[in-house]
C-alpha cells in the first residue's frame, strides 16, 4: 500500500514563497503521475497541478500558472510543489495524490484513490 505524506506548509505573507514536499513510500510509483490538489475552507477540492514520473510532462490549473513550479526527485521518491507570488486565495490545506494506475493523469478528484494527509497553507495580506 502506497503512503503519501505532505510537508512544507506554513505562514507566509502575500508576495512570498513556499515549497511543498509529498515523498511516496511503501511500493514503487515508478510510471505514476503525482498529482496536487488543494482545499479551501467551504469550497470543493480543486486541482492545481501533475507530474509525470519522469518530471517530462506537467500541467496546471490556470489560478496558478507562472507562479507554482512541480518537479520531482526520482531517487527520494518525493515530489516537490515550488509556490512563489502566493496571494490570499492561495490559502488551502494542500494536498498530493495518486492514480490507481501508471501512466494515468487527471484534474479530477476521482481520478485519484491515494492521497496524503495535507499540509496547511496560509497567506496573509
Amino acid at each position: 500500500q502506497v503512503q503519501l505524506h505532505e510537508s512544507g506548509g506554513g505562514l507566509v505573507q502575500a508576495g512570498g514563497s513556499l515549497r511543498l514536499s509529498c515523498a511516496a513510500s511503501g511500493r514503487t510509483i515508478s510510471m505514476y503521475f503525482m498529482g496536487w490538489f488543494r482545499q479551501a475552507p467551504g469550497k470543493e477540492r480543486e486541482f492545481v497541478a501533475f507530474i509525470s514520473w519522469s518530471g517530462s510532462r506537467t500541467y496546471y490549473a490556470d489560478s496558478v500558472k507562472g507562479r507554482f513550479t512541480t518537479s520531482i526527485d526520482n531517487a527520494k521518491n518525493t515530489v516537490y510543489l515550488q509556490m512563489n507570488s502566493l496571494k490570499p486565495e492561495d490559502t488551502a490545506v494542500y494536498y498530493c495524490a495518486l492514480p490507481p494506475a501508471p501512466l494515468r493523469a487527471g484534474v479530477r478528484s476521482d481520478d485519484y484513490d491515494y492521497w496524503g494527509q495535507g499540509t496547511q497553507v496560509t497567506v496573509s495580506s
